[in-house]
């Protein structure tokens, strides 16, 4: 049997071979082990049992070779504090959405609606509807997707994480106007690349990710558009719109929402990298 800095040394070198992050390596063998941060990082002179180094060792060159997100042969990503399921039919969470998520959750606070009513448009995984569900008690949250496997997932993960959470399947805000419910909140990370930025992306990202979640017509300014001109129909006096946007995209998107709310005073926020990522709008 090795020993676990000698597994991970191993690793960290052969993804380093094929162009790949080494962080990987610490991230899958944390996993493998089933260990803490802590733990992981004391039992360094451990051995470890020789089955587990070989599922390990399959990983990585999985990894390697193919591209195959890490968070797919885990089956998870942490977000937010919680671990959400995730497979092909949805994107891996990210970071900078917890900011989104974050802006949300302080708007609502600060509001003097008691029982918001709040939407996440185009909801994958259910990160940003399950996690305002937890975090927001006294809310009813809705979620839409058009994909049915990606509101399997979704709801897989509403289950496991026993959020409340109603799940309606349709294209964007399609299916709350058919149901006539009208909103305090709209919030929404919905596909914003151009199909002309495809052939710059990584594989893992291409190959892994579905693209209904990933490009838009218009430059990718297609959902905004659509969302925005939909929201006129559901929502109610002094609701709000906070979306997530490629950071180049600040001056269209806020253009798109004065365009249809021409009172409405719009603000661009800066994640933690100091790039334009959520367009928010009190509306008027």
């Amino acid at each position: 049997m090795k020993k676990q800095y000698e597994v991970l040394k191993w690793a960290s070198l052969f993804l380093e071979k094929y162009n790949r992050e080494s962080r990987v390596a610490e991230i899958l063998l944390q996993h493998h082990l089933q260990a803490t941060r802590s733990e992981f990082y004391m039992n360094m002179q451990e051995a470890i049992p020789e089955a587990i180094t070989k599922k390990y060792q399959a990983d990585i060159e999985n990894h390697a070779i193919t591209g195959i997100p890490v968070q797919h042969l885990m089956g998870y990503e942490v977000f937010y504090g919680r671990a959400f399921s995730v497979n092909k039919h949805v994107l891996i969470p990210r970071p900078e959405t917890e900011e989104l998520v974050q802006q949300v959750i302080k708007v609502a606070k600060n509001s003097k609606v008691k029982q918001p009513v709040i939407a996440d448009i185009g909801a994958g995984s259910g990160i940003i509807a399950i996690t305002l569900a937890q975090e927001l008690p006294n809310a009813k949250v809705y979620a839409t997707d058009i994909s049915e496997d990606a509101l399997k997932t979704a709801k897989k993960n509403a289950e496991q994480l026993q959020a409340d959470v109603t799940f309606l399947r349709g294209d964007f805000l399609g299916p709350l106007i058919n149901k006539h419910i009208e909103t305090d909140i709209i919030v929404s990370n919905p596909p914003y690349i151009a199909s002309s930025e495809k052939a710059a992306m990584s594989d893992t990202v291409i190959n892994f990710d579905p693209e209904l979640a990933l490009f838009a017509e218009e430059e990718g300014l297609a959902a905004y558009k659509k969302i925005i001109t939909q929201s006129t129909k559901i929502t109610k006096p002094e609701s709000a719109l906070a979306f997530e946007i490629g950071y180049l995209q600040g001056e269209s998107v806020s253009e798109l929402i004065k365009r249809a709310y021409p009172e409405t005073a719009v603000q661009i926020i800066q994640d933690i990298n100091q790039k334009d990522r959520i367009v928010f709008a009190k509306l008027k």
